[in-house]
């Protein structure tokens, strides 16, 4: 089959291409710009990307043209395609029609924690040797990519957005769903929904699709929310709620006072370690099952795991390989995401645009980082957001951060003038109720401010749901000497800074970018390092600093990051080896040395020790 990928930079897009294109199609596809990652994913795809739109894109023939909720009528392949007679599609009916058929399909819906339940459940699914296709609207730190093609379940995120200027019905209604989670419903998306009624009725429409018991049909829904409960109980399928019990930490009330009868799983006694962690019991029906830990963040993130856990235990995995899966889940990209380190100042990504996201969002990452200043940088960009709906909302929400900075509204012009969301306004109602806040128009002056007031050990968090002007970068470029995860296009330069240094014999591939850091000044990327994560164990290597700038403490910089990356993934012991180092490593950071015997298997076969057998190399570790 042949199919033409109108938009295919998009994340969606972009996923279905790589399920196409595994799934043996010819696939092709156009768009105005495609920048990574996606660019990146599509090159390794070997899938031809033709920019900008014209109708002669068309010319290969395709079988089917797949048009997003972006495009009109009018837009000039659309048109073009329609003129030729060609068929127009969606990509949640090629992945309805072309890509379910056989298999189960488990889809994660709701307003809230779609993107990583089912990156959490595709993971667990995998790492248990379920073999499952995955598709997702984000990018799972450990996958690197939204998609994934396999023989096992079908793992889906259910978005309840519109589907194509044809089909104006909500994208789930096409995923065959044989298994749900209901996370939550609220009113979003207000561009296509007029009210809350129109949210609830989709959800509705799509948990009517579920078979019933006798089938197999399985939802498993929140309890604690009302709207969540009637919806679920139209469902002709079995239903098991869950509820998270207490907070987390000392603090957090823990009682069985919010379990009724119908509640199917719950967790309590939440325990955020030093690690960062999170530890917590899970309950089925009254008896303990057994204590779960995640790298996810906040109660909201243990609802999601518990949430994962239950359609796990349906679908007959074991409890030992769903602890082990979701101890190793390092999270989604745009969720927290660390986009780098500059001057001892933690900047950080996220795509909360919903005032109950941000809510979680900040108060998850007080827990993350105690005692550190939370500094919020708000771009109100999504229909959502920069509608006036949630003014007030937002303001309750953001109250959470230390200091809140909000940018202009995005591209106002679309948005009537009654309707529209005042940015102004929200850094005022802040500042009055006693959160520091500053309305703060200009991108560049946004940088120029924080990079003038943010100290050591200031955490800034960046809330968009696009680009926000680059903001991430250019803030860490202007304080300077920052630390960023490598791109694939820096790896030319880390195989450079390793040559210069003698370690040329160190693994540099451009397809192992994502287990790199690189230092860049002004002088552009100066220092390297790598951290391979195998379960609880890791290995850091290939640190190397350029010649011209030993003795700025770059060394130290990197390697601290490394192991701090390391703890913050949950690892427990973190390997290298050194040939003249070792008196560094244990003094900075504690290392010590230990005999190869007692490396663990994964730590053993990893390229990096496998690769040094019988070497005079010291092993060494540090217990994290």
């Amino acid at each position: 089959m042949k199919v033409h990928l109108i938009g295919i930079g998009g994340t969606g897009m972009g996923a279905v291409a790589g399920l196409l294109k595994a799934a043996g199609h010819d696939v092709r596809g156009s768009d105005t710009a495609v920048y990574p990652p996606m660019s990146e994913q599509l090159a390794a795809l070997a899938v031809p990307v033709m920019i900008p739109y014209a109708a002669e894109n068309l010319d290969w023939g395709p079988d089917y043209v797949v048009v997003g909720n972006v495009h009109g009528k009018d837009q000039v392949e659309v048109a073009a395609a329609t003129a030729r007679g060609l068929k127009l599609t969606s990509f949640p009916a090629v992945i309805g029609d072309q890509l379910l058929p056989g298999k189960t399909s488990i889809v994660v819906a709701g307003t809230h924690g779609k993107t990583t339940t089912t990156s959490l459940l595709g993971h667990m699914l995998l790492e248990a040797g379920r073999d499952p296709s995955l598709f997702v609207g984000g990018v799972p730190v450990g996958l690197g990519h939204g998609w994934r093609l396999g023989q096992g379940p079908f793992v889906i995120e259910g978005d309840e957005y519109d589907t194509a200027f044809f089909d104006k019905g909500s994208k789930f209604l096409h995923y065959r769903p044989n298994i749900a989670i209901l996370t939550s419903i609220e009113l979003d998306h207000v561009d296509i929904f007029p009210s809350f009624d129109a949210v609830r009725d989709t959800f509705k429409k799509f948990v009517a699709l579920l078979p019933p018991a006798d089938r197999g049909g399985l939802l498993v829904a929140y309890a604690d929310s009302a709207d969540v409960r009637a919806v679920a109980k139209t469902a002709q399928c079995k239903v098991e709620y869950y509820t998270v019990v207490g907070g987390e930490g000392p603090d957090g009330e823990d009682s069985d006072g919010g379990i009724t009868a119908d509640i199917a799983w719950w967790a309590r006694n939440l325990e955020v370690g030093k690690s960062g962690r999170v530890a917590f019991d899970v309950y089925h029906y009254g008896e303990r099952l057994e204590r779960f830990e995640t790298l996810l963040v906040g109660r909201h993130n243990v609802g999601n795991c518990l949430a994962a856990i239950a359609v796990m235990v349906a679908q007959g995995v074991s409890v030992k390989d769903i602890q082990l899966g979701m101890a190793s889940f390092a999270g989604v990209r745009r969720r927290q995401e660390l986009r780098g380190i500059a001057g001892g100042v933690t900047v950080l990504d996220d795509y909360a645009h919903h005032p109950t996201a941000v809510r979680e969002t900040l108060k998850a990452l007080h827990k993350r980082f105690p005692k550190r200043r939370l500094i919020a940088v708000y771009d109100p960009r999504s229909a959502t957001s920069r509608r006036k709906t949630f003014q007030a909302e937002f303001a309750d929400a953001f109250a959470y951060a230390d200091e809140v900075i909000v940018g202009k509204l995005f591209d106002p012009s679309k948005i009537p003038v009654e309707d529209r969301f005042d940015p102004e306004r929200l850094a005022l109602d802040l500042h009055r109720s006693g959160t520091k806040a500053a309305y703060i128009p200009d991108t560049d002056a946004i940088v120029k401010q924080l990079a003038e007031s943010a100290a050591p050990g200031d955490v800034v968090c960046v809330l968009s749901s696009g680009s926000f002007d680059c903001l991430h970068d250019k803030l860490l470029d202007a304080i300077g000497d920052a630390i960023r995860p490598a791109q694939r296009a820096d790896m030319e330069s880390v195989r450079a800074i390793l040559s210069s240094v003698n370690l040329s014999d160190e693994p540099a591939r451009d397809d192992q970018f994502p287990n790199f850091f690189v230092l860049r000044n002004e002088k552009g990327t100066v220092g390297c390092v790598s951290l391979e994560v195998y379960g609880d164990d890791a290995v850091l290597r290939a640190l190397a600093v350029d010649p011209e700038f030993r003795g700025a403490g770059y060394g130290w910089m990197l390697a601290d990051m490394a192991v701090g990356q390391a703890r913050w993934r949950g690892v427990r012991r973190i390997y290298l080896l050194t040939e003249s180092a070792s008196d560094f490593f244990a003094a900075k950071f504690g290392f010590r040395v230990v005999d190869r015997t007692t490396l663990s298997k994964s730590v053993a076969a990893s390229e990096t020790f496998a690769a040094h057998l019988g070497s005079n190399r010291v092993a060494m570790r540090l217990d994290a």
